[in-house]
């Protein structure tokens, strides 16, 4: 772990600098790194950054040059608005892949999400959107590319994917990006995809819920396939969960659907049933995928997808409140969410501490030492 966080501080010891040369106050990296401590320990805006870096200035003198001591909040404010995203973008990849290391099976779930507070009537601007790659299993966040409307995230799913290790791994999206061209990124990159069909591929949806309906029945031709079912209990909750899965692919050759998909193994149909509080709601989902018909590992990967709503965007909008924000000018917001980033893969690949997320934060507040212990910062 050491040596991941080591090399986090390296990735950005060679940031470039958008500012004037020889009339800078504050190293760009005392900059960074202070900021990066802030959010970490609570801070939500320039003023707390600030106002964090007076509080702890002796601390930070350990670890920092601060030659001028800590920087105001228009300085760091004006230092994120110029820094280029692109550039912090790949040090954030290059670290992160890094710590990932193997990708081989495990699942990344890609989704988009609003920056809520980003939005400014009198520019004109709605909220900045940021499609983002999660490696589920890990809670660890692979990379992000901004577009500025939901209707744009299949571009920036195009644009993210390239950057992204893909060797190996399953790669799942909703129905926005179950489109041909991304299949075959997906599948060019080395990487399997699970992908979610609805109304918006309206010829494929209607071929699998009439498939579906037809499998197996009476006067139909009997096909092999693969089946799987969970129940799950709690919180007054009691949901069950069974997969279909095909193989047998000769119906969509009819229709001249196959070839259209790069290296589709297998389609599947994902039945939910919950009962809560003795009402009962159902729900039909399908997919196709370049996975084999395993209806275990299809509906793992389907379900694991979610992940990314619940360990990155709730843990943003709870614990980072990033939805609250009021930082508008795109670049400094699209640079401060990287810093909410970071910050959350670095305390989840600390494992010195067995706690949730929010409590991480409130001892790296409270304990400097355990933050510097998780950032693994060296003393000058």
């Amino acid at each position: 772990m050491r040596k991941e966080v080591a090399a986090l501080v390296e990735a950005f010891a060679d940031l470039p600098d958008p500012r004037v040369t020889g009339r800078c106050d504050h190293d760009l990296l005392d900059i960074v790194v202070l900021a990066l401590c802030a959010v970490m320990s609570g801070a939500e805006g320039w003023d707390d950054i600030e106002d964090w870096g007076v509080e702890r200035q002796a601390w930070l003198r350990q670890y920092l040059k601060l030659r001028n001591g800590i920087p105001g909040h228009d300085t760091i404010r004006r230092v994120f608005e110029a820094l280029s995203p692109a550039a912090f973008e790949s040090r954030f990849v290059e670290w992160v892949q890094g710590v990932c290391g193997a990708v081989d099976g495990r699942v990344i779930a890609i989704d988009g999400k609003a920056l809520r507070g980003s939005r400014s009537v009198a520019r004109g601007t709605g909220a900045l959107h940021l499609v983002s790659a999660y490696a589920a299993e890990m809670g660890l966040t692979l990379g992000q590319q901004p577009c500025e409307a939901k209707s744009n995230e299949i571009e920036a799913i195009k644009e993210l994917l390239p950057v992204l290790a893909l060797e190996g791994a399953v790669v799942t999206i909703d129905a926005m990006g179950c489109q041909t061209a991304i299949a075959r990124q997906i599948v060019e990159g080395g990487g399997d995809y699970v992908l979610a069909v609805k109304d918006n591929q309206p010829t494929l949806a209607t071929a699998l819920r009439e498939f579906s309906a037809c499998l197996n029945q009476p006067g139909y031709p009997p096909r092999p396939c693969d089946t799987h079912e969970t129940v799950d209990k709690g919180h007054g909750r009691f949901e069950t969960r069974r997969c279909t899965a095909v193989d047998d692919l000769a119906w969509l050759d009819a229709i001249e659907l196959r070839a259209r998909w790069p290296n589709l193994r297998s389609v599947a149909c994902i039945e939910s049933q919950r009962e809560t509080h003795g009402q009962v709601q159902t729900e039909t989902r399908y997919v196709i995928s370049s996975l084999p018909a395993h209806a275990q590992r299809i509906l793992y990967v389907a379900r694991t997808h979610w992940a990314i709503e619940n360990g990155l965007h709730w843990c943003l909008d709870v614990t980072f409140s990033e939805d609250a924000s009021q930082i508008r000018l795109r670049n400094a917001a699209l640079n401060f969410s990287f810093l909410r980033r970071l910050a959350i893969n670095l305390f989840r690949t600390d494992s010195s501490r067995a706690l949730s997320l929010p409590k991480k934060r409130k001892v790296a507040a409270w304990n400097p030492d355990y933050l510097a212990q998780v950032l693994n910062l060296q003393k000058i």
